[in-house]
């Protein structure tokens, strides 16, 4: 049951790594401001959790309608995982290597949304100033910042299947 487990896991964390690809490689070549776009970045959420749930449903199905909170945990997280690192890798490899000027241009469009947003929260303008100053200096795409994106990200999303997982989990009475 364990490879079951790991690779239906796998297998849906391919698929959403392929769809988080394929919407950063579209918007890249449809409209770069599509990265900064918050509905878009909704749907990216969404999307995520909803592979992780579906990875979740189909351990259950495989193991006839069960699976205990660990089970369900590791499929969410090895699916999330998996699709958020090549995710990164296809944003890092297009910026970085591909493109290094959308990179330039997409930090521009960020800080015009977050300055747009703040504006919009009433914050004071040397706040707005220093937020700005920091974006500037920082290369959103480097190593480092990929890293603690990526850190951050399965943070936010492992805390999230923590939640599916107590939702989903059901023990084999025969088990116990």
């Amino acid at each position: 049951m364990e490879k079951s487990l790991k690779s239906i896991a796998t297998n849906y964390g391919l698929y959403l790594g392929v769809f988080l690809a394929l919407i950063t490689v579209l918007a890249y070549a449809l409209n770069l401001e599509l990265l900064t776009n918050m509905w878009v970045g909704i749907l990216i959420l969404i999307a995520i959790i909803i592979f992780g749930i579906i990875s979740v449903a189909k351990v259950k199905q495989a193991q006839n309608g069960f699976a205990s909170f660990k089970q369900a945990f590791t499929s969410y997280f090895i699916t999330v995982l998996i699709g958020l690192l090549i995710s990164t890798l296809v944003s890092f490899l297009l910026f970085n290597v591909i493109d290094t000027d959308a990179a330039d241009v997409l930090k521009e469009k960020t800080i015009e949304k977050t300055v747009e947003m703040m504006e919009n929260f009433n914050t004071p303008t040397e706040v707005i100033a220093e937020t700005v100053e920091q974006m500037e200096s920082q290369n959103q795409y480097s190593i480092g910042n990929v890293t603690k994106g990526l850190a951050g990200y399965l943070v936010v999303f492992s805390i999230i299947g923590l939640i599916v997982a107590a939702a989903m989990k059901k023990n084999n009475p025969e088990a116990e």
